[in-house]
């Protein structure tokens, strides 16, 4: 069994904040590759003149930092080991949680599964990293992961070995899919203004060859997105 890890962050997930649109999603790359990544990540940072501890986040991206996540974001597109996917709710305002006998957290699960479900394999094993997000994580941790060993028939827990949450500032992959999850936000929720930030999506549209607005091919590897629609 290849071993992977898949380090996970959303972007608008409340049922009630400033936003309709809400995107998941997740970096993943072999176990074997996690420790070089990280430290290219640091040294670009270096690089930029930013200190190795610096978090990368896509509300942090100004003028000033643009030639950073420019590479950052080819840095992704040219590593054959990372990969990214998405899943897009475009209006949570039309959900119908009631219609379906479910509350929000119920449908913020079951978007975890369809995230994960295209990238897990049987074969295979994973630990599944999360950002903490409030003092609820382990119960969404258990939860999460109860939902998808059911769906892997994965009894005695071999398939995804560990799923915790993680801070981010520690986590340089983390950061990293907080980034690319900012750049399918920002082009979703229609927002303009920031010339850095709309030369970011253009870059990630140009090397994905995705509107990032749209479903990409089912078994696209690099960069998999999935638009949801409501039934």
């Amino acid at each position: 069994m290849t071993g992977f890890n898949i380090y996970c962050d959303e972007s608008c997930h409340l049922e009630h904040d400033t936003s309709k649109v809400m995107v998941l999603g997740a970096i993943w790359c072999p176990e074997e590759k996690v420790r070089e990544i990280a430290v290219r990540m640091r040294e670009i940072k270096q690089k930029h003149g930013l200190p190795r501890w610096y978090e990368v986040k896509w509300t942090k991206v100004s003028p000033s930092k643009l030639g950073f996540y420019l590479e950052l974001l080819d840095y992704f597109f040219d590593d054959d080991d990372l990969r990214f996917r998405a899943v897009i709710v475009p209006d949570k305002g039309s959900l119908r949680h009631a219609d379906f006998g479910q509350d929000h957290d119920t449908f913020y699960y079951k978007m975890y599964y369809s995230l994960l479900k295209n990238i897990l394999n049987p074969d295979d094993r994973y630990n599944i990293y999360l950002d903490i997000k409030d003092t609820r994580s382990h119960a969404k941790e258990q939860k999460l992961r109860e939902i998808l060993c059911t769906s892997l028939h994965d009894r005695d827990l071999e398939v995804i070995e560990r799923l915790q949450s993680v801070r981010s500032c520690e986590v340089e992959q983390i950061q990293l899919a907080d980034f690319l999850i900012g750049i399918v936000s920002y082009v979703n929720r229609g927002i303009s203004g920031s010339a850095a930030k709309q030369t970011l999506v253009e870059r990630m549209r140009q090397r994905s060859g995705y509107r990032l607005t749209l479903s990409s091919l089912v078994r696209a590897t690099k960069v998999n997105i999935f638009r949801w629609n409501a039934a």
